[in-house]
């Protein structure tokens, strides 16, 4: 495989990233793996309680609550983007807020905000998966791709 050359950079640009990497803050790497982690914990943790909620309510198993709960939690994802606060929260708690279920309706819903004035078919329905699609996509593929490993070795 053929490497692509980096331009050289004029002593000028050297001199401003020189300046630029003084700049620019450090990450607390572990405040911030310390924030996803209890972040993504409080996620699971409603998560679990809401199974366990529509577990005692509709009277059905755990694994079946488990698909009105993660429901759910992509409801409360959406309301919580539509109402412009889960990007405050995601800049607070990071991965642990932003990778699971609900950064994924996150994702759906921020990109159909952001073209809904576009109208509703060309902008809001046509770029809602824009992000999300991708994810849809690789998510789906391994499902099949592993479904077929598991169907051939069992």
């Amino acid at each position: 495989m053929k490497e692509v050359a980096k331009p050289k950079l004029t002593p000028k640009q050297q001199k401003y990233q020189n300046k630029v990497k003084q700049a620019e803050p450090k990450p607390d790497y572990l405040r911030n793996a310390l924030l996803a982690f209890f972040s993504g914990g409080l996620v699971c943790l409603i998560g679990q309680a809401l199974i366990d909620f529509y577990t005692v309510t509709m009277r059905v198993p755990p694994k079946e609550a488990a698909n009105p709960a993660t429901a759910t939690m992509i409801l409360i994802g959406s309301l919580l983007t539509g109402f412009g606060v889960f990007d405050k929260l995601a800049k607070y708690a990071g991965a642990g807020l932003a990778v699971p279920v609900t950064g994924f309706a996150n994702s759906v819903v921020s990109a159909a905000l952001e073209f809904r004035e576009e109208g509703l078919i060309y902008g809001v329905c046509a770029k809602m998966f824009t992000l999300a699609g991708a994810v849809i996509t690789f998510g789906v593929m391994t499902a099949f791709v592993f479904g077929l490993i598991h169907a051939i070795f069992h």
